[in-house]
């Protein structure tokens, strides 16, 4: 039933979740299939959905750590396992899941002797830790931890900068991203002109594979959503002093010299020559044709918007074209008279 319908094109396009697994707290799986599909199209649409997944997701992370008893990061303080260091590489390791926007402040205050592990982080209400045993120091003496962290939302990777005069505390690689991979595969039915896309997705498990899977979907029509407003004949561009200035592409390199002839009455010469005189290929002589252009004299009576618009129009097309008017322009200025139209 599956391959009748891709075979024939039934649309719409249908996503479908065939395998989601759980394999820890940190690590999520889920694989997707969608269908129908045209030849080539899985390859189109699975490298976008990669670059979306891999690059477009957000997700939150500790990007700072601040303490006003931890003099550098490189030291050991007494009744503390781990150094400073070891503290700061355990909170990088946190899987925060949340949908807050800004950044937000969070602590670690805890008496020793003991293990401090992520449950003893006091977070802000949106933010919530996916796997609470994550280990962050071990206190084996009776000594205080107060730490202060700051939380934020991005996406990517970003590395810590050294600090500046305004910033206290001490900066952690930001892994901002939820997907910890991502692959595609498309595979072929008999005819070789259907396809089926695979899409695969591991998270960390702040997001499901499908919920990824829809955000990435609606980023990429987040992007593509103001093509669709734009106008593809008159586009304007905003100069440095904020003046508008309409782009015009020239399409025919003999405009000057035919204004020329128009003005000494000369270009009359061209509804005599007609299309099929010229050696022209079967698709170019068929669009003209189609467009109610018979002779040389309806080309050049097109102005290039009109151009642009008619059915079938390639810059290929026109390229040729232009080279046959020129030929005819410099018989006409090479002979300096013109031709008496023949008798009809």
């Amino acid at each position: 039933m599956l391959r009748e319908e891709v075979g024939g094109f039934t649309w719409p396009l249908q996503w479908e979740c065939v395998d989601s697994e759980v394999i820890s707290k940190r690590l999520y799986y889920g694989r997707f299939v969608l269908s129908p599909l045209r030849k080539g199209q899985g390859d189109t649409i699975g490298i976008a959905m990669r670059r979306a997944l891999l690059g477009e997701i957000e997700g939150t992370c500790i990007t700072r750590v601040k303490s006003e008893k931890i003099p550098h990061e490189y030291l050991y303080i007494v009744g503390i396992e781990e150094s400073i260091q070891g503290i700061l590489m355990n909170l990088k390791e946190l899987i925060l899941r949340s949908n807050l926007y800004g950044t937000r402040e969070a602590s670690i205050c805890v008496k020793g002797p003991g293990h401090v592990t992520a449950q003893d982080i006091i977070l802000p209400p949106s933010v919530e830790i996916m796997d609470t045993t994550q280990h962050i120091a071990t206190l084996t003496e009776r000594v205080d931890l107060f730490i202060r962290l700051r939380l934020e939302r991005g996406r990517g990777y970003r590395m810590k900068t050294p600090n500046n005069a305004q910033e206290v505390g001490y900066p952690i690689d930001a892994v901002f991203s939820p997907i910890l991979n991502t692959s595609h595969s498309v595979h072929f039915y008999e005819n070789e002109q259907s396809e089926i896309l695979f899409l695969e997705i591991w998270t960390n498990g702040s997001l499901t594979p499908k919920e990824a899977l829809y955000e990435a979907v609606h980023k990429l029509i987040n992007l593509f959503t103001p093509l669709l407003h734009t106008e593809e004949q008159d586009r304007n561009l905003e100069d440095n002093q904020g003046r508008v200035t309409r782009v015009t592409v020239p399409l025919f390199t003999f405009r000057d010299t035919l204004e020329k002839l128009r003005k000494n009455n000369e270009f009359e010469f061209f509804k005599y020559i007609f299309i099929d005189q010229s050696e022209l290929p079967c698709r170019t002589y068929n669009w003209l044709k189609r467009s109610n252009i018979h002779t040389l004299l309806d080309l050049v009576n097109y102005s290039e918007k009109d151009l642009i618009k008619t059915e079938h129009f390639r810059m290929e097309d026109v390229r040729l074209l232009d080279d046959i008017v020129e030929k005819h322009l410099s018989s006409i200025l090479e002979n300096h008279f013109i031709m008496d139209p023949p008798n009809t």
